[in-house]
């Protein structure tokens, strides 16, 4: 076979024949291509596919046979009662019978050719009932080839679904029609190494910022040379060289745009991949991850960027297998996010072709997946752990209390200055002691003082529980059209453009009061110090702290604490007079102003100290000065926590109300929707016997119109010999 020779997959179904003959028909004979072609046909059905299609064109046309090598400008046709797979150039051959009906063949072919061709992979989805193909496409598009599906504005193919269905999970490079495929085929193969994108930093900020502007996803901070690779193959789609011209057609065109987003998110992924990983989180992690936890506990888990659900599904057959060994286990909840919504509505459906499914165990098979028309699909208890989710990882705001993070082989993708905001973000969604799993590629070198290494090898690392939490910009979460740029175009330090900005907000402080004053944010972390707040705040023991209340001297704290929380829940300025706070060898009293600042979607607050006197220990009224603010400030306490209490017990009393009122409905629709799961599982098992029978009877309807019209021309024939012999003793008669 000659070496890099692209191979192009065609799945078809219903209606494809008459799609396949229009395709061969536009195909030249010199094309440098090998052709395969995949059909659903009985087990038992005699098909005349290759006679059909040899007809339509020039190219021998066979049917495919075991062990046979792939030359150019050939069709291979699978026979009726097989399963077709490639391996390094050679076709694979793998008898089935009645029993054992394989109905996703399309999806098993293209998942092998993927694998066999990687960039010289080119997948077609014709005509066609179901979504066999789907998943195919997904694994070509992911190793770097081709992926095409009929269609138009104008026509539509005879059967739609399968070209639909491929199209909806956002695994199609080009949708055209069936006669226009092979110029765009061979036009996409001849531009091979022809895309140069000259010097790429002058363009790339302008698709960057088209990105961002259409998608809401900033990938400035995307590893450089992955952004690129995959831009050249979305240009070498299109047809365009210059990535000037490229550029310009994303401003014109929002379509395109939205195909560079998707090809940007594809990444490769597979059920218990990097086997030892997965050992090493069987048994040095989950374990844990259950102790000290009743049934009315739970167990938080978040995989961010789970693509298609393949490793969100490994990690729940684990975490079930762990709970079936135990009495009493805690709920387990499993977030799976990602900011692909088409390959998330695939990690939704959990049904995964056979060969996605090669890594997974045969007991773990029978014990969680269920067959299904040549697929596998997750069982109920192992979907029912996981919730499907759109979040970005780098511009929403985290999840929390998690006991378990996996991130595998997203961070690579990422910048160093973007990973730098990620880890403290891990950090501080984890619960004390809790774990993060990374790809085999990644590590977190430069953030040891978060996480501690459990297993360096499988990449298994435990959350440092930190005095001093690291601190989160908020402007990590505002819409990137907010975010301010250097003239360089990257990010500056969030925390030091949150301290700038709240610096010069300041001022309008400082000229209404005067006195020393510092700024927090909401979280009590201080951002700002004036001058002179050393009678008011000093160092507390051990590792160092920005935390405002443990940095508070001797009975500023509880006034201190109450007013911020007081000022966070109002939103107004909160004022406490008369606070006594003990300084060196002093009695303090000062006023204490804690106001809300509003800088875009930041809010921030300013703590103002007012002294009202100094009060010397060495008078005799200092205990009378101190009891005089102590019990006024007591007073003021056991007011607002009367109130709060009241306001909390009424909360409480409709809470309940609510609960319970909940608690009935939600019992109501958890039976309606068992009932109309077992309704609609009957009806899509009806539904695809009746595609079955459809499929085979237009293939059978197909062929049988072929036999007629072979018969018509061989009656014809007939016909015309009967009457020249007939006519022959005629003339033959000599008149004497």
């Amino acid at each position: 076979m000659t070496p890099n020779l692209p191979i192009v997959g065609i799945g078809a179904s219903a209606g494809g024949v008459e799609a396949l003959e229009t395709f061969f028909k536009a195909v030249p004979v010199e094309n440098g291509l090998a052709f395969v072609v995949v059909t659903h046909l009985a087990p038992n059905h005699e098909s005349m596919l290759a006679e059909i299609l040899g007809r339509a064109t020039r190219m021998p046309v066979v049917n495919a046979r075991d062990g046979e090598t792939v030359e150019a400008q050939h069709v291979y046709v699978l026979p009726a009662g097989a399963v077709l797979t490639i391996r390094e150039g050679l076709l694979q051959l793998l008898h089935t019978g009645p029993a054992d009906r394989q109905r996703a063949p399309v999806d098993v072919f293209f998942t092998s050719l993927a694998e066999d061709r990687g960039e010289h992979a080119i997948g077609i989805v014709l005509s066609g009932g179901g979504s066999d193909g789907t998943l195919g496409l997904k694994v070509i598009k992911e190793n770097g080839g081709l992926t095409v599906a009929q269609g138009s504005k104008v026509t539509r193919p005879r059967f739609p679904e399968m070209p639909s269905s491929a199209v909806a999970a956002g695994f199609v490079d080009l949708v055209v029609p069936v006669e226009e495929m092979p110029e765009r085929i061979l036009a996409y193969v001849r531009n091979w190494g022809d895309v140069q994108l000259g010097r790429p930093k002058n363009g790339m900020s302008n698709i960057h910022a088209l990105l961002r502007m259409r998608t809401g996803h900033d990938f400035s901070e995307y590893k450089a040379r992955t952004f690129q690779r995959r831009l050249q193959r979305r240009m070498q789609v299109v047809e365009t060289a210059k990535l000037e011209d490229y550029a310009e057609r994303l401003r014109r065109d929002p379509d395109e745009v939205g195909a560079l987003f998707r090809d940007l998110l594809i990444g490769a992924t597979d059920f218990f991949r990097d086997a030892e990983a997965f050992q090493a989180l069987e048994t040095l992690i989950i374990p844990k991850l259950f102790e000290g936890k009743a049934a009315d506990d739970e167990v938080r888990v978040w995989i961010p960027g789970c693509a298609t659900g393949e490793e969100s599904y490994s990690i729940a057959i684990l975490l079930r297998e762990h709970m079936d060994r135990g009495q009493g286990a805690p709920k387990v909840q499993i977030f799976a996010t990602d900011i692909d919504e088409a390959a998330m509505g695939v990690a939704r459906a959990a049904r995964y072709p056979v060969t996605l499914v090669k890594e997974v165990s045969p007991e773990r098979l029978d014990r969680f997946f269920v067959h299904e028309a040549g697929t596998y699909r997750l069982a109920k208890e192992v979907r029912e752990m996981c919730v499907f989710s759109t979040h970005s990882v780098v511009r929403d705001p985290p999840f929390s209390r998690l006991d378990l993070i996996s991130c595998r082989n997203l961070l690579i993708y990422l910048k160093t200055e973007l990973q730098a905001q990620v880890f403290p973000l891990f950090h501080y969604a984890l619960r004390p002691g809790g774990y993060l799993l990374l790809g085999l590629s990644e590590n977190v070198s430069q953030h040891t003082e978060l996480f501690l290494p459990v297993d360096k090898k499988n990449r298994v690392f435990r959350r440092r529980d930190l005095v001093v939490r690291p601190s989160l910009a908020l402007q990590q979460f505002l819409p990137y059209g907010r975010r301010e740029k250097t003239a360089s175009g990257a990010s500056e330090s969030q925390l030091l453009q949150r301290s700038d900005r709240m610096r010069n907000v300041a001022n309008t402080i400082v000229e209404r009061f005067a006195p020393s004053y510092v700024i927090v944010d909401e979280a009590g972390d201080v951002l700002h110090f004036s001058p002179e707040t050393g009678k008011y705040l000093q160092a507390a023991a051990g590792p160092p702290t920005r935390d405002i209340i443990a940095l508070a001297r001797p009975g500023l704290r509880a006034d201190l604490r109450a007013a911020l929380d007081r000022a966070k829940q109002s939103g107004h300025r909160v004022t406490r007079d008369r606070v006594v706070v003990q300084t060196d060898g002093d009695v303090q009293i000062i006023d204490l102003t804690v106001e809300p600042i509003a800088e875009g979607n930041e809010i921030a607050y300013g703590v103002v100290f007012a002294d009202r006197g100094v009060v010397r220990t060495a008078d005799g009224n200092a205990g009378e000065a101190v009891a005089a603010g102590e019990d006024a400030s007591v007073q003021q306490i056991e007011r607002e926590l009367r109130e709060t209490k009241e306001r909390l017990q009424s909360t409480i009393e409709e809470l309940k109300t609510a609960n319970e009122e909940f608690r009935s409905s939600n019992e109501e629709l958890m039976s309606v929707n068992e009932e109309l799961q077992s309704s609609n599982e009957e009806l899509e098992s009806s539904k695809e016997e009746l595609q079955s029978v459809n499929e085979e009877l237009v293939t059978v309807n197909i062929e049988l119109h072929n036999k007629i019209d072979e018969l018509d021309r061989a009656n014809s024939d007939l016909n015309n010999l009967f009457q020249t012999r007939r006519s022959r003793p005629y003339s033959s008669i000599k008149i004497s």
